[in-house]
Order: structure tokens, then C-alpha cells, then sequence
């Protein structure tokens, strides 16, 4: 044994393990075989995992397979890691053995380690408190790493994600109010079209998150059923008579979620359909952020070689070579997250398709994956309404300066003149940079009075 290591054994063998590490044999081989990414599953995956074995101890002890000290030292355990006092311990890379066999097992010798150190005990010292055997007792990878990515997701989504996507929708909600009565021109296929206001324009970014934070809410749902209490493949093996009764409530109280057991534990050991579920409308979220934030940069490009209808918050210089450029980052930094969601989309999606029998074993990285769009959307959307939306403002005198120009307000007058009539006094005002008003008045198509009536920019918008 070399200097300051300890040995530990498997059914493989022995391997050296730093004397200081919690973790134990399994976790080393981990290490020692997943040199891959430096990426690490989230510490909310972790708690969750912890918390689970909390509950785990307390069903145990109530049914009389696990005895009170040893109940104790290891919900202890658990509490440090909940506290964050454990971080360093877990360094598994994301692309490891499937399942999360790697990860539950990190969590299982971190927390008979420190359960012994807590009565006293050396580490490694597993014939008084064991991994398997005490800290997983009634449990499988398959159900815990399972129900510990419903877990982290759910609570990451309902505590970050919606609160942050909703702050986003009121400040854009609060733009629209402010210019409710800014008159600009409406594009489609990036030309010309009907006259509108800025505020209709930004009540409709509004709008979308909305219905955004609607359907997350609704789909999220579908993480509070959980397979814990399915074991190995859904059979309940090793488990005991009131295990699932006792670990339900014991987890209710220590994670405050709600929780259900799922209908079919075959179905939700197999199956990572909810995971694709909760992620799906992360996806449509992202599509309606990237419109928007590429709204926002084509409504401020210039100043003067675009549309520079807002000004976004000068936030950093925007070149390395031009003098006094600012450019919209905020915007292009949410345009990233978002496309990169896109491939988490893609991610889950083929981890979820790739279940075989009684297993989907690619959950470490649906789990890293998900929690992965959660953490960034919820961080980006919070720059982003910090740092951009807050602040911008409406150039109103360009915004009228187009409108006044702009001879598509000749479709106002199709009733009354006809299509081909309009689309020849619109083609006189292009050629000739002269308004509507003036080409109608000059080939006197129809009453001045009611001509300025119906080209009453303020009724046009609504």
C-alpha cells in the first residue's frame, strides 16, 4: 500500500484510495475507466440521489432492516452532503458506466464513509456500515438514479427555470405597456407591411412566454412519478412489505415535491419518456427566445445602416478594430444557449429511443443533459432580462419617420379604390418617394375628406 492511500476490494480486486477520499473502490475504478469529458453530473442530481437514500434509511429503519445507529450516522451523512460539505467527492465524468451504476455507487461510499467517521470508524471499515448492503439496502441503480433525475429536474424547473422565464414575460409585458402609443411599420418577409405600434409588437414576445410557461408547468408534472420502490427492472426485489409506503413519505417530507409512485414500474424503469417530456417544451421555449432575441437585433441594427427602431443597453465595446461599436450580445449570447438546447432536444431524444428491455441504461447523460437546458435557459433568460430587455428604448422619431414613408398604408384604401388601383398608387409612391396622400389626391381616386379619415394612423393599428 503506498503512503497516504488506504486499500479497499471489490469482487474485482483491491485498488488504492486516497486515505482522505470518501469514496471508496468503485468510485476509483470509475475514475480510473471515464477519463472523457471533465464533466461532471450536476450537484442537483446528487442531492437528489441523497436524498433518496435519506428516505431509504428511515423506510429501513421502520421496517426493522436497518438499526438505529446506523439509520442515524447515515441520514447524518446525507445531511452534509445536502449542505454541500461533500461536493469535492463526486467527480465521475458524465460519460460513464450506463445507468448511473458509477454514480449511485459514488454516493453509496461517500455516504458509508462518512456515516463511519460520524460512529467513530474507520473509513473503508464496510463490515460495520456497507455500501451495498446498509447505504443502497432496498435499492437499485435502476430506480434511484431513475428517480433521481425526476427529482432534480422538477425542482430545478419549478424553482429557477419558471420563476425566471416569468420575470422575462413581465418585463417584456412592461415594454409593451410603455409603447402602447410608439406608431412604427410592421414587416413581413422583412418588407414593408401594415402600420403598428412598438407595444403591440412587444406584447406579442409576451404573449409567447405565456404560453411557454404554461406548458412547462404542465409537463413538469409528469417528473412527480417516480419508479422508486421498482429496484432492479420493476419487481420490487429486496424490497420489504411496507418499504415503498415508508420511503414515499420519509422522501415527501425531506424534498417537499410531492411525489407518486408510477402506475407501471416496468414502464418507468424502461422507459426515459417523461425526461424527453419535460424537455420538449425547453425546446419550443428556445425557438421563441431565438425569435425574439433576433427580432430584437434586427429592430436595433444600425444606426445607420438599419433598422434602429430601439436602442439596446451599450453593455461592452464590439470590436476589437472599430472604434465605438456596440453591438447587441446580450441578444446573440441567448441565441447560443438556445441553439445549443436544441442539440440537448436531439440528446434526449436519441437517450430516450435507446431503452432496451427492461432498461434504458443512457440515463447519466439524459440526466446531465436536461438539468444542462434548465441551468443555462434559467441563466441566460435572467442576463437577458437584466441586462437587455430592462433597458431598451424606442427611437420614436425613426419609428414615425418610416411610417410616414411607408406606402403600404395604401392597403387601408383597397375597399374603397380596389386592389389593382392601390397596387399602382403604392408603385407611384416607391418610384416617386412621395406618400399615398399625395398620388391619390393627384389622380383624385376618391374623397380627401374620407382619404384622411381611413389613412388615420391611429385607427389603422387598432
Amino acid at each position: 500500500m503506498k503512503r497516504g492511500m488506504r486499500v479497499e476490494k471489490d469482487y474485482l480486486g483491491a485498488k488504492n484510495i486516497p486515505k482522505d477520499a470518501y469514496y471508496g473502490v468503485q468510485t476509483q475504478r470509475a475514475l480510473d475507466n471515464f477519463s472523457i469529458s471533465g464533466l461532471h453530473l450536476q450537484k442537483q442530481l446528487i442531492y437528489a440521489i441523497t436524498h433518496i437514500k435519506k428516505a431509504a434509511a428511515s423506510a429501513n429503519q421502520k421496517e426493522k432492516r436497518l438499526d438505529s445507529k446506523k439509520a442515524k450516522a447515515i441520514q447524518k451523512a446525507c445531511d452534509d452532503i445536502l449542505k454541500g460539505k461533500l461536493d469535492s467527492q463526486f467527480t465521475v465524468d458524465v460519460f460513464q458506466a450506463g445507468a448511473g451504476t458509477s454514480e449511485n455507487m459514488n454516493v453509496n461510499e461517500v455516504l458509508a464513509n462518512r456515516a463511519l467517521e460520524i460512529m467513530h470508524k474507520k473509513k473503508g471499515d464496510y463490515t460495520i456500515i456497507h455500501p451495498n448492503d446498509h447505504v443502497n439496502l432496498a435499492q437499485s441503480t435502476n430506480d434511484v438514479f431513475h428517480s433521481a433525475m425526476h427529482i432534480a429536474a422538477y425542482t430545478e424547473i419549478t424553482k429557477n427555470l419558471l420563476p425566471t422565464l416569468q420575470q422575462l414575460q413581465k418585463a417584456l409585458e412592461k415594454k409593451a405597456h410603455q409603447w402602447k402609443k410608439v406608431i412604427k411599420t410592421g414587416r413581413t418577409h422583412l418588407k414593408d407591411a401594415v402600420p403598428m405600434t412598438l407595444g403591440q409588437e412587444f406584447s406579442g414576445y409576451a404573449a409567447m412566454l405565456v404560453k411557454n410557461y404554461k406548458h412547462i408547468k404542465e409537463d413538469t408534472e409528469t417528473l412527480r412519478e417516480i419508479n422508486l420502490g421498482g429496484t432492479a427492472i420493476g419487481t420490487g426485489i429486496n424490497t420489504s412489505k411496507n418499504y415503498k409506503k415508508y420511503v414515499y413519505q420519509a422522501l415527501a417530507q425531506s424534498t417537499r415535491i410531492k411525489l407518486k409512485p408510477t402506475v407501471n414500474f416496468f414502464e418507468g424503469t424502461a422507459s426515459l419518456g417523461p425526461i424527453a417530456t419535460a424537455h420538449a417544451p425547453l425546446k419550443v421555449l428556445a425557438e421563441n427566445l431565438i425569435k425574439i432575441a433576433n427580432d430584437l437585433r434586427l429592430l436595433s441594427s444600425g444606426p445607420l445602416g438599419g433598422f434602429n427602431e430601439i436602442t439596446l443597453p451599450a453593455i461592452q465595446p464590439g470590436s476589437s478594430i472599430m472604434p465605438a461599436k456596440v453591438n447587441p450580445a446580450i441578444a446573440e449570447m441567448l441565441d447560443m444557449v438556445c441553439f445549443q438546447v436544441l442539440g440537448n432536444d436531439t440528446t434526449i431524444g436519441l437517450c430516450s429511443q435507446a431503452g432496451q428491455l427492461e432498461l434504458n441504461v443512457m440515463m447519466p447523460l439524459a440526466a446531465y443533459t436536461l438539468l444542462n437546458s434548465i441551468h443555462i435557459l434559467s441563466n441566460s433568460m435572467h442576463t437577458f432580462t437584466e441586462r437587455c430587455v430592462k433597458g431598451i428604448k424606442a427611437n420614436e422619431q425613426k419609428c414615425k419617420e418610416y411610417v410616414e414613408k411607408n406606402p403600404i398604408l395604401v392597403t387601408a384604401l383597397t375597399p374603397y379604390i380596389g386592389y389593382q388601383k392601390a397596387a399602382d398608387v403604392a408603385k407611384r409612391a416607391y418610384h416617386e418617394e412621395r406618400s399615398v396622400k399625395d398620388i391619390v389626391r393627384e389622380e383624385k381616386l376618391m374623397d380627401l375628406k374620407v382619404l384622411e379619415k381611413i389613412l388615420n394612423i391611429k385607427k389603422l393599428i387598432k
